[in-house]
C-alpha cells in the first residue's frame, strides 16, 4: 500500500466525491462525469490518480470500462490507522 499515493489521491475533493459515488455503485467514467461540471478528460485524470493509488479498480465490460472501489485497500488503510490509534502515540509497527 503506497500511503503517499493514497493520501495524495484523497487530498482532492473531486476524487473524494468520486469515491463517494463509487461507494454507492460501480460506474463508467461517463456516468461519473454526469455528476460534475468537468470535462471527461479531467474525470479520466482523477480516475487514473485513484487507480494508481489502488483505491479504485477498473474492469472492461463490453465497450465500457466500469470503475469500482477497491475495498481491500480501504481495509488495509483503516487497519493502519487503527494501529496508530492503538499505539497511544508510540511509533506504530511498519
Amino acid at each position: 500500500m503506497g500511503l503517499n499515493n493514497i493520501f495524495r489521491a484523497l487530498g482532492d475533493p473531486t476524487r473524494r466525491e468520486i469515491l463517494r459515488l463509487l461507494a454507492r455503485k460501480d460506474l463508467t467514467a461517463g456516468e461519473i462525469a454526469l455528476h460534475f461540471n468537468l470535462t471527461k478528460p479531467t474525470i479520466s485524470h482523477h480516475l487514473a490518480v485513484l487507480k494508481e493509488a489502488g483505491l479504485v479498480l477498473d474492469e472492461r465490460r463490453g465497450q465500457y470500462i466500469v470503475y469500482s472501489l477497491n475495498t481491500t485497500v480501504f481495509q488495509d488503510l483503516l487497519s493502519w490507522l487503527l494501529e496508530i490509534v492503538k499505539s497511544n502515540g508510540k511509533t506504530p509497527p511498519k
